[in-house]
This record gives C-alpha cells, sequence and structure tokens, in this order.
C-alpha cells in the first residue's frame, strides 16, 4: 500500500488551488507557495511546467495513487480506442476509492482507500478491500451493515460540500448505490479545472 509522504493540505498550496474544493483549506487563505519564498515572484512557466503542473493537479486530486499506478494508467488510456484525455478520466472515475468518495460515504479521497482498506465497502455483496479495484457499469457499491453508523460516514452523508454526480446513483438510507456508467471529462465535478490534454502531452514527450 502506498503512503502519503506530506499532508494532504500542503499539496492545495504547492499546486497553487483548492484542489478538493474544501472550505478549510489553507489556500483559502494563504493563496501562495509553502516555504520562504512562496510569495516570491514566479516566472511565466514553461510548456513543460505547465504540462507537470496539470499531472500533479489530477494525479494529486485522487489521493494516493503513485506515480507508477498513474503512468500504468495513462499507458491503458492510450491503449484503447477514442479519445486519450477522455480514457484517462473514465479509468481514474472507475476506481472503487473515487466512486466511494463521489458517493459521499467519506469525507476525503484519502478516507475513501483507508475505508476499503479496512473492508467496510462491498461491491455486488462481496467485500472488496482494494482501493484500485475497476468498477463495471452497474455494480452495486454499499457499505457493510456492521460500517453504516460509523460517525464520519454519517457526517459525510450529510455534509453539503459535495453533490453526487449523475453517472452515480446512491441511497444514503440503505448506504447502497451503483456505478452507472464511465464519465466523461465534463461529466465530472472537479472543483479546479483538469486539462488531461497537458497529462498526455506530459508523458508523451
Amino acid at each position: 500500500m502506498s503512503k502519503r509522504q506530506s499532508a494532504k493540505y500542503k499539496i492545495n498550496r504547492r499546486l497553487m488551488c483548492n484542489l478538493w474544493g474544501r472550505p478549510k483549506s489553507p489556500f483559502n487563505v494563504r493563496e501562495y507557495r509553502p516555504g520562504e519564498h512562496g510569495q516570491a515572484r514566479r516566472r511565466k512557466p514553461s510548456d513543460f511546467g505547465l504540462q507537470l503542473a496539470a499531472k500533479q493537479r489530477l494525479k494529486g486530486y485522487y489521493g494516493n495513487i503513485t506515480e507508477k499506478q498513474f503512468r500504468r494508467t495513462y499507458e491503458e488510456a492510450t491503449r484503447r480506442r477514442g479519445d486519450t484525455s477522455e480514457n484517462l478520466i473514465g479509468l481514474l472515475e472507475r476506481r472503487l476509492d473515487a466512486v466511494v468518495y463521489r458517493m459521499k460515504f467519506v469525507p476525503t479521497v484519502f478516507a475513501a482507500r483507508q475505508f476499503i482498506n479496512h473492508g467496510h465497502i462491498l461491491v455486488n455483496a462481496k467485500r472488496v478491500n482494494i482501493p484500485s479495484y475497476r468498477l463495471k457499469d452497474g455494480d452495486v457499491i454499499e457499505v457493510r451493515e456492521k460500517s453504516r453508523q460509523i460517525p464520519m460516514v454519517l457526517e459525510a452523508v450529510d455534509s453539503v460540500e459535495r453533490e453526487v454526480p449523475e453517472y452515480i446513483q446512491v441511497d444514503h438510507s440503505s448506504m447502497k448505490g451503483s456505478f452507472i456508467r464511465t464519465p466523461g471529462l465534463a461529466d465530472v465535478p472537479y472543483p479546479v479545472l483538469m486539462e488531461p490534454n497537458l497529462v498526455i502531452e506530459f508523458y508523451s514527450r
């Protein structure tokens, strides 16, 4: 299992955006990079710098994905028919941890990974403890009955920070939902601008 190397909210200031759109992000108060020279004037980024930033934003958004895992996802996206950018987003959004987060069973994508690792999630009535498990259209995801009263889950369900996107159905009263279809970039409710086309350019150099 990969391990997060730095506090998740430091990522926001490093990438200069409120990556998950959370009201308690420190970037909301300090809109500059961390460190002694964080407020120094910066030069216009190069094409490579823009591509790297786009890749770091997209990879960072999904939490604990390692560079190796992310590149492997990109390589699979290139092998599939159709637009590579759309394929990449579709593959990322079909991850179990991303869908559990989208369903509002947990407050963050980091919590989704831990929640799944600890065996709290069932897929088609079978326990799955692999956060990167890839869902298929129509798969049913639910919180295990013994885990439905965990305070973190109840707080996440009641949160008004996020809406459940249209490509997912969920019934919070039964803590069960389904993955309806693979989304495109326009369907995904990212709080910040994501540019998968620049990510593709970064890896195809």
